[in-house]
């Protein structure tokens, strides 16, 4: 059937998620999973959005608002952007998908950071793109480095800020200095599904950047710091000949019910977004002294994750990351290992919740006994 398909899909490496956590439970024989792998907020979501799950379950049978208006309206107020800026999708995943979908030719070029987020590559070789990864500098994107890589074949430009999986940033001052010298030509997007956690102050504010540059799309999710990862809903920025653009491609009731409900929930629970942060803050220098204390070098992050390198622990020790993976998993402790990035002595963890993260340097000492 090979030969039947598209050439420019062949050489995808499909994403591959952690396995389920009631087939790791079955698969060990374990009654507790502290899941820290995949970024998501473990505080969960509001009783605010769990309520306003409950009261719409009996409206399910009616297809969902294609528009997402009512979420639009207020996403547009607290943006202060019109409702023509915006365009929804089942996470901001999907969104990533139609901007090669509406802008890629076959043979373009996409660039972006590496190590970054792998669906970059993925939605560009689905169009018959080619990637050009540019290594980081000092675990953070490397904009010169992607502007001498821009040539006239060049289509894309995916930033990702905060970068997954190293947690670091791009400043205003950095951001501003570099889209003055890319071409209007080609679109830069701008990945900001951290955002929310970002504690630094001179985080660009991309949306004023909107104003003077037409070829921007900035992209945000309630996956992360809204604790909505199972419903799939993001949304995206840009100017509005940009979305009529994007919506020509996009499935009509691309986002269900539920998660438009949950959404608009979420937005007008404050309280909820300033205890996920406190918590974060909070396991950030917890789980930083606790590195420290196991001769661990991290990556100071700006999101609600952390990437460790653990040479200095294992030196001599190849694959580490996916051993000391292992060791957690028996534990009942799921991490990311960093091989699919090609860092296959890191470990990425999500910051979880007090006693989360304690349980996970308690095993995580253990491990790194038996390692050593």
């Amino acid at each position: 059937m090979k030969r039947l398909a598209r050439k420019s899909i062949l050489e995808i490496k499909p994403y591959k998620p952690g396995k389920p956590i009631e087939e790791v439970k079955r698969e060990l024989g374990l009654r507790e999973i502290i899941k820290l792998a995949s970024n998501e907020n473990t505080l969960g979501p509001s009783s605010r959005t769990i309520k306003a799950l409950r009261d719409y379950l009996p409206k399910i049978y009616l297809y969902p608002e294609d528009s997402c208006f009512y979420l639009k309206k207020e996403l547009a107020k607290r943006l202060k952007v019109k409702m023509e800026n915006l365009i929804m999708g089942n996470g901001s995943d999907e969104i990533m998908e139609l901007i090669p979908k509406t802008f890629l030719n076959p043979g373009e070029e996409v660039i972006y950071g590496h190590p970054s987020f792998l669906i970059y590559e993925i939605v560009t070789k689905i169009m018959g793109g080619k990637p050009v990864p540019i290594s980081l500098k000092d675990y953070t994107y490397d904009l010169k480095g992607i502007v001498m890589a821009i040539t006239r074949k060049t289509k894309i430009i995916f930033v990702c800020n905060p970068n997954n999986p190293t947690g670091t940033m791009v400043s205003e001052e950095e951001i501003r200095a570099f889209l003055k010298r890319v071409p209007e030509r080609i679109i830069v997007v701008l990945d900001e599904a951290y955002k929310d956690y970002v504690e630094r102050r001179d985080f660009p504010n991309s949306i004023g950047l909107l104003k003077e540059y037409k070829n921007i799309i900035i992209l945000r999710t309630f996956a992360k710091i809204y604790g909505l990862a199972g419903l799939r809903i993001g949304y995206g920025i840009a100017r509005e000949e940009v979305i009529d653009l994007l919506s020509k491609v996009r499935l009509p009731f691309n986002v269900n019910s539920l998660a438009q409900a949950a959404a608009l929930a979420s937005l007008k629970d404050k309280e909820q977004v300033k205890k996920t942060r406190r918590m974060n803050r909070e396991g950030k220098r917890f789980l930083y002294a606790a590195f420290e204390s196991l001769g661990l070098e991290y990556i100071p992050t700006q999101t609600n994750f952390i990437l460790i390198n653990l040479s200095p622990a294992c030196s001599g020790t190849r694959r580490s990351g996916e051993k000391i993976c292992r060791e957690l998993l028996i534990k009942g402790i799921i991490i990311r290992e960093m091989s699919a990035w090609g860092l296959n002595n890191y470990i990425r963890v999500t910051i979880g919740r007090e006693e989360e993260n304690k349980k996970f340097i308690q095993a995580l000492r253990k491990a790194l006994e038996v390692m050593r």
